[in-house]
């Protein structure tokens, strides 16, 4: 038997674990500042984002991130909702009636690292201002 990351008889299943089920927070920004924190994420050499939810009707991106990150998240423009496993699930259909994954669950890490996060957000949010102040 072939369990995910071990090895059985000399083979290797290299896929990754099925995404939680449980254990998350959402941190939700506006749909154009979280574009380019994911475009900054996936430039980045660790390609580190976990799956991305698209909110079409509220304009707005959530990154799955791990569970306890919305006790110290303090980012301004952008909310972490505690989940405590409730309603948010990292399944492949969206946990949200109008949204869609823009980075579904299983293209992607399992969760986007925080501290990373944070400071994409914090460049998308400089280069946005950046761009705007050019009109």
């Amino acid at each position: 038997m072939v369990e995910s990351g071990t090895q059985t008889h000399g083979s290797v299943d290299h896929r990754r674990p099925p995404a939680p089920e449980a254990g998350c927070d959402l941190v939700t920004v506006p749909a154009r500042q979280g574009l380019e924190a994911v475009d900054i994420l996936r430039r980045g050499a660790d390609d580190a984002v976990g799956p991305v939810l698209h909110d079409d009707g509220a304009d707005t991106l959530g990154f799955v991130v791990p569970a306890g990150t919305a006790a110290a998240w303090d980012v301004p423009g952008s909310t972490c909702t505690r989940t405590d496993g409730r309603g948010l699930r990292t399944a492949p259909r969206p946990p949200v009636e109008g949204s869609d994954w823009l980075l579904p669950p299983g293209e992607a890490d399992l969760a986007t690292d925080p501290a990373l996060l944070r400071r994409a957000l914090g460049e998308a949010a400089r280069m946005i201002e950046a761009a705007d102040s050019c009109r």
